[in-house]
C-alpha cells in the first residue's frame, strides 16, 4: 500500500521503520515544517529525489553557525533564523520528512577528518557529526543525507547511532557532582587505515 505521496505503508515496512514516522522528544511535526518540506516533496516525486532536494535547499537556505543555537533551541527558533550547526540542520531534514508522513531518522556519527586530494574539509570534521536518513521505500531504502554539507553519506561518514532525534543517541548523559564551572572539550580525528592486502 502507498500513502499520498507514494511512500510505502504497511507491512512491508514494519515498526522498524513505521516508528520514525511520529513525533519525538526534540521533533515536532509543524505547518512551518510541513510547508518547507513541501517545495521539495511534490506530488509524484519520488521520495529519494525530493530527499537531496530537501539536503541541498537546507544547505542553501541556512547558515552554519556554532555559536546561534545550543541543544536546547526550539527548532522553531532555528527556523526563524536560519542558523545553526549540523545537529539543527539534521532535525530540520527529519521534522520536515515526518511533516510529509514518511519515516526519518537522525543519525550522529563522524567524518573523515582529512579530505581526499583536491576536495575540500568537511564542515564536522575533527567533532561528531549529525545528519538524517530517510525512508525511500523497500526498494531504495534508507538515504543518508548531510544538509550541513549537500551531500549523501558516504565512506566518509562513520555511523556510530541512530534514533528518532538526538535525545536518542546522545554520546553522554548522567550527573556530574562537583564544583561549578566545568567544561567538556572533545576533538576526534578519523583517517582510514592503510590497505596492507590483508583480508
Amino acid at each position: 500500500m502507498r500513502d499520498s505521496l507514494g511512500g510505502l505503508t504497511g507491512p512491508e515496512d514494519g515498526a522498524e521503520v513505521v516508528q520514525y514516522r511520529f513525533d519525538s522528544t526534540l521533533v515536532a511535526a509543524s505547518p512551518t515544517l510541513h510547508d518547507y518540506a513541501t517545495q521539495s516533496f511534490t506530488p509524484g516525486r519520488p521520495a529519494a529525489e525530493a530527499a537531496l532536494d530537501l539536503m541541498q535547499r537546507i544547505h542553501d537556505d541556512f547558515t552554519f553557525d556554532p555559536a546561534a543555537t545550543t541543544i536546547a533551541t526550539p527548532m522553531a527558533e532555528v527556523m526563524r533564523h536560519r542558523r545553526g550547526v549540523c545537529q539543527d540542520f539534521a532535525h530540520i531534514v527529519v521534522g520536515c520528512v515526518r511533516a510529509m508522513g514518511l519515516p526519518a531518522r537522525y543519525v550522529s556519527g563522524y567524518l573523515r577528518t582529512l579530505p581526499p586530494p583536491g576536495r575540500p574539509r568537511l564542515v564536522g570534521a575533527d567533532v561528531s557529526h549529525a545528519w538524517a536518513s530517510i525512508w525511500c521505500g523497500a526498494e531504495a531504502g534508507w538515504i543518508d543525507v548531510c544538509p550541513t554539507n549537500a551531500r549523501r553519506a558516504d565512506q566518509d561518514f562513520i555511523t556510530i547511532a541512530w534514533g528518532r532525534d538526538y535525545d536518542d543517541v546522545s554520546p553522554a548523559r548522567g550527573v556530574l557532582m562537583g564544583a561549578a564551572g566545568h567544561t567538556l572539550s572533545v576533538s576526534v580525528d578519523v583517517e582510514p587505515l592503510e590497505d596492507n592486502g590483508t583480508p
